[in-house]
C-alpha cells in the first residue's frame, strides 16, 4: 500500500528508462501497483510499448456480485493485467486468507486468462521449530488444488519466508534453493514431471541489488518477488539486471 497513481507513473517511466533491451530480452518484468494506480500504469505501459507487464496485488475469486470493496479477476483482465499475486503472506496473516481462498483465487485468475503468482512460506516460529518443509508442502498442495497439469506448469510460485520480509534478513542462497527445489519436486509429484520442470519459482524476502545475483544464480530459483526495493526504480532495475 505505497505510492499514488501519479507517483506510479513516474516510477514506471523511470524503471523503463533505466532498463536496457539486454536486461529484458530473456526476463519477464512486471509491476504490481495498488488498484487505484492500475489504470495509470496501464496507460503508460501501453502508450510507450514498454517491456513491462502489468500485475495486480490481489483479487477476489468471483467475477461479480455483492462483495463490496473487492475487485474481480475480470475487472483486472480488462486493464490488460497479466499477473495477479494471490496468497501473499500479508494477506494470509493480516486478512485471514487461508489456502482454500488462495486456491479459489488462483483458479479464478486462470479462468480470466491471467497468471497467478501463488505465495507460500513459513513464519519465524515455524522455521525455528523445523517445520519449514511441512508448512510449505501443505500450503503449496492446498493452494494449487484444482489446477490442471497445464495450469500447474504455467503458474508462478513465490517462496516468501515470512521472517525475511521487511526485516532486512534473508535466507541464504542455499536455504532458498533447498525450499525452491522442494517446491519444484512437489509440483512434479502432484501434477506431473512436465509441470515440475516448467513451473516458475520466485524467491521473495528482502531481495536487494547486493544479494540478487547469489539468490538468482541458484538452479531452482527462476526470479524474484521484489518488495521494498521495487519502489526505487534504480534498485529494481539492478535486480532485473542480475537476472539477465
Amino acid at each position: 500500500m505505497n505510492i499514488n497513481h501519479l507517483e506510479t507513473i513516474q516510477v514506471v517511466q523511470k524503471l523503463a528508462y533505466r532498463l536496457k533491451p539486454a536486461d529484458t530480452a530473456g526476463v519477464d518484468v512486471s509491476v504490481h501497483p495498488p488498484f487505484t494506480s492500475l489504470r495509470s500504469a496501464q496507460t503508460v505501459i501501453d502508450a510507450d510499448d514498454l517491456p513491462i507487464a502489468l500485475g495486480a496485488q490481489n483479487c477476489h475469486w468471483e467475477t461479480a456480485g455483492a462483495f463490496t470493496g473487492e475487485v474481480s479477476p475480470v475487472m483486472l483482465a480488462k486493464l490488460n493485467v497479466r499477473y495477479v499475486i494471490v496468497g501473499h503472506s500479508e494477506r494470509r496473516t493480516l486478512m485471514g486468507e487461508d489456502d482454500g481462498m488462495v486456491a479459489r483465487k488462483a483458479r479464478a485468475v486462470f479462468a480470466a486468462a491471467m497468471t497467478p503468482i501463488v505465495c507460500v512460506g513459513e513464519s519465524l516460529e515455524q522455521r525455528e521449530a523445523g517445520a519449514t518443509d511441512e508448512v510449505v508442502t501443505a500450503q503449496l498442495r492446498a493452494s494449487l488444488e484444482g489446477l490442471s497439469p497445464a495450469q500447474a506448469a504455467a503458474v508462478v510460485v513465490a517462496y516468501e519466508p515470512v521472517w525475511a520480509i521487511g526485516t532486512g534478513r534473508n535466507a541464504t542462497p542455499e536455504d532458498a534453493q533447498e525450499v525452491c527445489a522442494r517446491i519444484r519436486a512437489l509440483v512434479g509429484e502432484g501434477w506431473g514431471s512436465g509441470a515440475g520442470a516448467a513451473v516458475r519459482i520466485q524467491y521473495g524476502g528482502s531481495v536487494k541489488p547486493d544479494n540478487a545475483s547469489s539468490l538468482l544464480g541458484q538452479p531452482d530459483i527462476d526470479g524474484a518477488l521484489v518488495g521494498g526495493a521495487s519502489l526505487d526504480p534504480d534498485s529494481f532495475a539492478a535486480i532485473v539486471e542480475a537476472m539477465a
